[in-house]
C-alpha cells in the first residue's frame, strides 16, 4: 500500500466487522468471520470499524512510514497515540514480551478504559493448548492459536478483573476469535 491510498470501508463492511469483533468477544474462543479487507491487514479492520474521534488508537508492526497509521487516523480522525495510551490497538506483528502488560488494563472501578488489541496471528490452530472458561463459554473451551505472545497467560493473571485488555485475534484471511477480559484463560 503506497501513502496515497486509504482504506475506506462503507457501511455494510463496517457493520460487519463491528459484528463479528461482538460475535467472537460474545463467545469466547469461538471463531467468527471479518468481511474481506482488501489490501490491508485483516487485523487493522476491527480498530478502523471501531475507531473515532475521540479514541486512541496503536499500530505495532507498521510498514515504514507508519501507513496504516496514517490511514487510520485520516480515514477516523482518531489520534495516534504510544501503546500505553492507545484504547484500540491493531497489532500487525506478534506482542514483545511485556508489551501485553504495558496495554491499558482499565481499573476494577472503570474497566471500560482498557484497551481492544486486535492481534494478528498466522492460525487459530496448532498452536500450545488452551483452556477457556467463563461467561460465554459453556463449561470450558480448548484453543491452540498460534503466534501467542509468550507471556499472554501470566499478564492476564496479573491484571485482576474487571480490569484488563480485550483481545481479539485475528488471521490473515479474517477469522477472529474473542478473548474478553471476562476469561479465564489457563495453560494445558
Amino acid at each position: 500500500m503506497t501513502a496515497t491510498v486509504v482504506p475506506v470501508l462503507d457501511g455494510d463492511t463496517a457493520q460487519r466487522a463491528f459484528r463479528a469483533a461482538l460475535d467472537a468477544l460474545s463467545r469466547p474462543g469461538t471463531p467468527a468471520a471479518l468481511p474481506p479487507a482488501g489490501d490491508m491487514p485483516a487485523a487493522l479492520l476491527p480498530v478502523l470499524a471501531l475507531a473515532d474521534l475521540d479514541t486512541p488508537v496503536c499500530v505495532l508492526g507498521d510498514v515504514p512510514g507508519g501507513v496504516w497509521a496514517d490511514a487510520l487516523a485520516t480515514v477516523t480522525s482518531a489520534p495516534v497515540v504510544p501503546l500505553a495510551a492507545a484504547r484500540l490497538v491493531a497489532a500487525l506483528r506478534p506482542l514483545e514480551p511485556g508489551e501485553l502488560a504495558a496495554v491499558r488494563a482499565g481499573s476494577p472501578t472503570a474497566p471500560e478504559e482498557a484497551a481492544l488489541v486486535a492481534l494478528a496471528v498466522p492460525a487459530l490452530e496448532g498452536g500450545p493448548a488452551l483452556t477457556l472458561s467463563g461467561p460465554g463459554v459453556a463449561g470450558t473451551r480448548v484453543i491452540t492459536p498460534r503466534g501467542l505472545p509468550a507471556d499472554l497467560v501470566p499478564a492476564r493473571a496479573a491484571t485482576a478483573f474487571p480490569a484488563g485488555p480485550d483481545l481479539l485475534l485475528v488471521t490473515p484471511g479474517g477469522a477472529v476469535l474473542g478473548l474478553p477480559r471476562s476469561t479465564r484463560i489457563e495453560e494445558d
